[in-house]
């Protein structure tokens, strides 16, 4: 199976939130963990913003940055492209979705289209789950 992860789900993998037992089982099952170029970004922002509001220690901010990094390099990562943008603007016309979730959305509608029988899709957004199953993408939960 290819589990893909949008941002929140990927932040689940490294903090203790909501659902991180699923996403961590979800984790384990997966032959492979993909997600967009974008959540790198939004996951070590997220990262600090948690440091700051919990006054977290450098050193485990590092050290979940750096399993970050360590993971990153694994995952198939789909890269914000002209081809994206194709599938942006189709998932924007059909579904009401914010800029990030429009990246998520469409990057896992490529896989889908490659990868249609093991793509999981895995988000804890109500709209972006919808989407996703409208757009016939096996989603978890």
């Amino acid at each position: 199976m290819i589990l893909y992860l949008d941002t929140s789900a990927l932040v689940k993998r490294y903090f203790e939130e909501p659902y991180s037992t699923e996403v961590a089982d979800q984790w384990q099952q997966a032959d492979e963990i993909a997600t967009s170029s974008v959540a790198y970004a939004e996951a070590l922002a997220s990262f600090h913003r948690k440091s700051r509001e919990a006054a977290l220690d450098d050193e485990i901010l590092d050290e979940i940055s750096n399993n970050l990094r360590s993971d990153w390099q694994t995952f198939i990562r789909i890269q914000v492209t002209d081809e994206l943008n194709t599938y942006i603007d189709r998932a924007l016309t059909a579904h009401t979705l914010r800029g990030f979730d429009a990246i998520h959305l469409a990057s896992a509608m490529i896989l889908h289209e490659k990868f249609a029988e093991s793509l999981r899709f895995i988000c804890f957004d109500r709209k972006l789950t919808q989407a996703a199953q409208s757009e016939g993408i096996k989603t978890y939960g």
